[in-house]
């Protein structure tokens, strides 16, 4: 990548001399005295566990206090659009949270801003050490090796969990390996007051990914050698096997139209759904409290695409993105030496135990997810974190994903009446590969 073209998101945002004015290093360092000194960290919001959340960042402020003598005081955004706006209020301005808990989709959108710490050997040995991380978490730290910003927090390999009972009732032995066939079986499951499918159609997360799959399985991924394919015939076929779930093929409650995925996690919990995809190990620790807890059990999502029966020539049988967060660390910060011992925290065997304790979410710490051990329930999830497929890594990138994303939501009011309008879907896609193709040509 071209590091004279400092591309922030939306559009280009010269960084200049702002940065350097803004930045500079701690004045005590992460051993010295710094009581009274405040690190701001964002994240995104637990919309599944708030309140454990809201207790971990009490936990981590406290633990940081007591090594470091700084406190830590958190920010949260709730969606991607916030997530992006966030990134570049505070490039334009120079000054914001000092550490950024970023989804890997918008590390490649961070590091284009040339406005995060690149790290160096010496950085990584001040956050434990870079062989301290499962190897497969630093696939989207950076675009090679040598150029990375993105330390691993957390592993969150996507996957679908199934109620076996209500599989086993209808003769169905396991779930399909294809989009028409887990349709075909929804359509079957779909009885009872129950529904074949939960989909969180609002939230603000999910819906790209679903389309980014069915696209890269069909050998026409949305973005490939820096072209936007937004308005091809594979990615249209996708959204309308996507939103025909609920308009047409009807294997999808009505009421899903508003779900974020913490809705759709509890309809499947109370046994309204057979199927519930796009979901993450984190949702282990709230099944295993529903009533499905021991009813239900993890696969892969399948990797042929829709209109099709077998993996097309060209097509990537992907079963997930390769998803999770990574921590960054704002070239802004005046205090680059404690930000990167709060990330050692966070990253540490411990912390990263706790975490995953609290939340489900996967350790990125090697020894962390060794002892884990080969937990039965883990399966699916540790297979699809091994047939995760990478996003492009490009600076437009988080602006694609919000086009994916936008296309879903204009369609909300149709979906409500039970329809996808045919010319409407085209105009959607037309205008999402305008913004995508210019966004990724502003990032070249």
């Amino acid at each position: 990548m071209d590091r004279r073209k400092l591309v922030a998101l939306a559009g280009a945002i010269v960084l200049g001399t702002a940065l350097t004015a803004c930045g500079s290093d701690d004045s005590g360092g992460a051993a010295g005295d710094n009581s009274g000194v405040t690190l701001t960290m964002l994240m995104g919001v637990n919309n599944i566990y708030p309140e454990q959340q809201r207790q971990w960042f009490d936990e981590v402020s406290a633990k940081f206090k007591q090594e470091t003598g700084a406190t830590v005081r958190f920010e949260t955004f709730a969606s991607a659009n916030d997530e992006l706006t966030k990134i570049q209020t505070s490039v334009v301005s120079g000054q914001g949270p000092d550490v950024y808990a970023l989804g890997t989709t918008f590390t490649p959108t961070a590091y284009a801003t040339g406005a995060f710490v690149e790290l160096k050997k010496e950085d990584w040995d001040k956050v434990g050490g870079r062989d301290r991380f499962l190897p497969a978490t630093l696939g989207i730290s950076g675009p090679d090796k040598d150029h990375e910003v993105g330390v691993p927090f957390a592993s969150r390999p996507f996957v679908m969990a199934y109620n076996k009972e209500m599989l086993a009732a209808a003769g169905i032995d396991k779930p399909a390996d294809s989009w028409d066939g887990l349709r075909d079986q929804a359509k079957q499951l779909t009885k009872d007051g129950a529904y074949g499918l939960a989909i969180g159609y609002a939230d603000g997360f999910d819906p790209w990914k679903f389309i980014w799959a069915m696209t890269i399985q069909a050998g026409a991924p949305v973005v490939k050698d820096g072209k936007a394919a937004l308005d091809g015939p594979d990615t249209k076929r996708a959204y309308e096997s996507y939103l025909g779930w609920l308009a047409t093929d009807k294997v999808v409650d009505p009421a899903a139209v508003g779900w974020k995925n913490a809705q759709a996690i509890a309809a499947f919990g109370a046994g309204k759904a057979a199927f519930l995809p796009m979901v993450s190990a984190s949702s282990k620790v709230t099944l295993d409290k529903s009533t499905v807890a021991g009813k239900y059990a993890y696969a892969v999502m399948p990797t042929i695409p829709p209109g099709a029966t077998s993996l097309p020539g060209g097509g990537v049988a992907a079963t997930s993105i390769l998803s999770g967060d990574n921590v960054v660390v704002a070239k802004y910060s005046k205090h680059k030496d404690l930000s990167l011992a709060l990330v050692k925290l966070l990253t540490g065997e411990e912390m990263q135990t706790s975490y995953y304790k609290t939340f489900g979410e996967l350790p990125t710490n090697q020894a962390a997810a060794t002892a884990l051990g080969a937990d039965p329930a883990l399966a699916a999830i540790v297979e699809s974190a091994g047939k995760s497929v990478n996003t492009p890594f490009t600076g437009g990138w988080g602006q694609v994903q919000l086009a994916l994303t936008n296309v879903v939501v204009q369609s909300i009011p149709d979906l409500s009446a039970g329809r996808v309008d045919d010319a409407k879907l085209s105009g959607l896609l037309g205008q999402a590969q305008t913004t995508a193709q210019e966004a990724l040509d502003k990032a070249k």
